[in-house]
């Protein structure tokens, strides 16, 4: 009878000490700004919230230009395509739905992305790109993320 009555105490202390634990682990991180108490502070936080995660043209540029850029593709022939845009290599690799890859190069367009390798060819402007594989019908297809 002992034995039973134990293990139903257990939780019933335990709790206690839990929640002891949690509200010292809470004290420890900063303390939260003061809230707003004016509409003109409102509008204030705001304006800095948004100011803070504005990025300039030349930021979006340098960012796009130098980084690696993933988007995914849905296209009319139901392929999915997941393309990494390695700018800085002036590289494209390309992932179907099946895991196959290619490693593109990039070609000069005139206007837009012109991706190739042998038997392989994405090009594109905008969210819109025509993929065309070794021995199969191009198709169109569009970003969606």
């Amino acid at each position: 009878m002992t034995h039973y009555r134990a293990r139903t105490l257990a939780p019933a202390l335990f709790a206690p000490a839990a929640f002891a634990a949690l509200a010292m682990l809470a004290a420890c991180g900063p303390k939260p700004r003061e809230a707003p108490t004016s509409g003109d502070e409102v509008k204030e936080r705001a304006l800095e919230a948004q100011t803070a995660r504005r990025r300039t043209g030349a930021e979006i540029q340098d960012r796009a230009m130098n980084r690696v850029i993933r988007a995914v593709y849905l296209c009319d022939n139901g392929e999915r395509l997941s393309v990494d845009f390695d700018n800085p290599r002036q590289m494209a690799t390309v992932r179907n739905s099946t895991g196959e890859a290619v490693d593109m190069y990039q070609e000069r367009a005139a206007d837009g992305i012109w991706y190739r390798a042998s038997g392989f060819d994405l090009r594109g402007k905008g969210v819109m790109a025509t993929w065309s594989s070794d021995g199969r019908d191009p198709t169109e297809c569009r970003a969606v993320d």
